[in-house]
């Protein structure tokens, strides 16, 4: 089943069942794809809506530690099952160890000894794992593994 049958579905899902936080965060996403898809004049595949979801899933991520440093529980709770709910879509997250496997071999492959050659090395690992890490991760990996 496709990506966006799938949010339509869950969208459906979460209405029957009333769960207000998992309905709004699925229109979120799918009012996302669609602004995507008008501005781009173009229909997003499976991969693209990943995308989607992963950026989405970085806002909440960020926004997160400004929640618990003002102390709202209420929020940090919700935020914390739309975070759950977008992980849900997307491909299984890669761990520390196999990210650091990824960027060793990027690391020889581009010849990189310095943090002057870091972007080098971001550009080889972004595309191996899209949708599947976080870029802060990999990047505190990367500068981890070069100095």
């Amino acid at each position: 089943m496709a990506l966006k049958d799938q949010l339509m579905n869950d969208l459906k899902e979460a209405m029957k069942d009333k769960d207000t936080i998992r309905k709004n965060t699925v229109q979120m996403v799918r009012s996302a794809v669609l602004q995507f898809e008008k501005d781009n004049k173009t229909e997003l595949d499976d991969n693209g809506v990943i995308e989607v979801i992963a950026k989405e899933l970085k806002k909440r991520k960020d926004v997160l530690p400004e929640y618990e440093k003002s102390g709202r529980d209420d929020l940090i709770e919700g935020l914390n099952k739309e975070i759950e709910t977008l992980l849900g879509y997307l491909p299984a997250q890669l761990s520390k160890e196999e990210l650091m496997e990824i960027v060793k071999v990027a690391i020889a492959e581009t010849g990189a000894t310095s943090m002057k050659d870091m972007g080098k090395i971001m550009a080889a690992v972004m595309p191996k794992t899209k949708g599947r890490a976080d870029g802060k991760e990999i990047n505190a990996i990367v500068k981890e593994m070069l100095s």
